[in-house]
């Protein structure tokens, strides 16, 4: 199991990949601080929404990037298979679905963060 995250993490660039990962433990870390020490003044719940709306433009740029590549490729290639395509297309999306798990993870931390609200 271990090995297949770390190979999709691969897979999906590391350029963009490892940099989420490393936004979604922060945004984790955040969200245990703010739940075992408190945020009276809202700075560190606003810095989790921040790195996670971070995340997901990050990841859909991977992906953009990724795209870009992608059709110089087929923009050079004589012969293009569809498999080749897909693979190419479902390698891809993993950028922008790493970006949209860290950000609805983050997310739901806020919001179990404003049901634990003691006002």
């Amino acid at each position: 199991m271990n090995f297949l995250f770390f190979n999709l993490l691969n897979d999906g660039g590391p350029t963009f990949m490892y940099p989420t990962l490393l936004m979604l433990l922060i945004c984790i870390v955040l969200i245990v601080k703010v739940f075992l020490k408190g945020d009276l003044g809202g700075k560190t719940v606003s810095l989790i929404k921040h790195i996670s709306l971070f995340a997901l433009a990050w990841g859909f740029l991977g992906f953009f990037v990724g795209l870009i590549d992608a059709f110089d490729a087929i923009s050079r290639a004589t012969d293009i298979n569809q498999g080749v395509l897909a693979g190419g297309l479902k390698i891809g999306l993993l950028s922008p679905s790493f970006g949209i798990v860290t950000f609805l993870v983050a997310r739901l931390g806020i919001i179990a963060l404003l049901f634990n609200k003691k006002d």
